[in-house]
């Protein structure tokens, strides 16, 4: 069991927990920055947890639901106040509603999450900040202590897994829920570097070309909050031609976007795609998650071998990035 202490001050009104585990500092920090990695042991073993949106950077933020055995759902949020790579993380964390807005019936929290290299490996130290006395013992009585312990021993098979989220693995789709997939893919690279290949027209038809046999002669680029793209892709033999468009919708550069999305000459429901950027120790980690409108359009989109074609484009920008100055 990885935890080592557990320190409750009601005078400071904190509870703090002190966990070693036998790994480097980075791999440990690795767990926390990948969403994939964090849902696996964040929440306890009887409420295992899905992040929606997990931007680690100031001013960004988490969402997150922990599912029960009887399907009940508790949902939650993080806001990023401070983020020091390999070194310190502090959030503030509420409750909240299916939107990610704080649940204003249930107290929020402020918590720090320090990590530090030792002569075995690494030392985690969580200190929880409660608003009030009242708030501690409530939360106390929820359940949190219990939950926390569950949930950090989990850990351990996370940390040990390191060939799951290698650099180099291919693009990983994984289905959130009936309308959401998250798709993954770790760039070697920096997030500067990742993010100015998304950004640049020069750039974009050099990798976002999918399978072998296709162009990209339009790439009209959204600048601004508000502002409107345009791709098109081509065959090389010109027998077929095909394109997206959509709008900006948020942008917090160089580490998360938001944009819809809808195929050209089509007027269904758009997807909001939310493109997230995260720094690890092999490079960069792309976290793609899609928004459909329906699950029928999720799987015919996923039938047509989407991540295959996001691989080819995935592995091409990889080649890109490494070759720049």
């Amino acid at each position: 069991m990885p935890i080592t202490e557990v320190i409750s001050n009601a005078q400071e009104l904190t509870l703090t927990v002190i966990a070693d585990y036998p790994v480097p500092v980075e791999r440990l920090w690795d767990a926390y920055a990948d969403p994939r990695q964090i849902e696996r042991f964040w929440g306890p073993k009887e409420w295992p947890a899905t992040f929606t949106r997990h931007d680690m950077a100031v001013g960004g933020e988490s969402h997150y639901h922990m599912t029960g055995p009887d399907g009940h759902a508790s949902r939650g949020r993080f806001r990023y106040l401070a983020v020091e790579p390999n070194h310190r993380i502090e959030v503030e964390d509420c409750f909240a509603d299916e939107t990610g807005a704080p649940n204003e019936a249930l107290p929020s929290m402020h918590m720090v999450f320090r990590f530090e290299g030792t002569p075995t490996g690494s030392r985690f130290t969580s200190i929880t900040t409660f608003p009030s006395l009242e708030s501690m013992e409530q939360l106390v009585q929820m359940g949190m202590l219990e939950g926390t312990r569950s949930a950090m021993e989990q850990i351990d098979d996370v940390l040990a897994d390191l060939a799951s989220f290698a650099a180099g693995c291919s693009t990983e789709a994984q289905l959130l829920n009936d309308t959401q997939v998250r798709v993954s893919r770790v760039i070697r690279g920096t997030v500067e570097q990742v993010w100015r290949a998304h950004h640049e027209p020069a750039l974009m038809p050099r990798w976002l070309t999918g399978p072998h046999g296709w162009t990209m002669p339009v790439c009209e680029l959204a600048r601004a909050v508000g502002d409107r793209y345009r791709f098109e892709w081509a065959s090389d033999d010109g027998s077929q031609r095909f394109g997206f468009e959509g709008a900006l919708l948020e942008s917090m550069a160089p580490v998360r976007e938001v944009t819809t999305e809808r195929m050209i000459g089509t007027d269904g429901p758009a997807t909001r795609n939310e493109l997230t950027l995260v720094p690890l120790r092999e490079g960069t980690l792309l976290s793609l998650l899609i928004t459909y409108p329906s699950k029928e359009l999720r799987d015919m989109i996923l039938g047509t071998g989407m991540t295959t074609g996001m691989e080819a484009s995935y592995a091409r920008l990889e080649q890109l990035v490494e070759s720049a100055p």
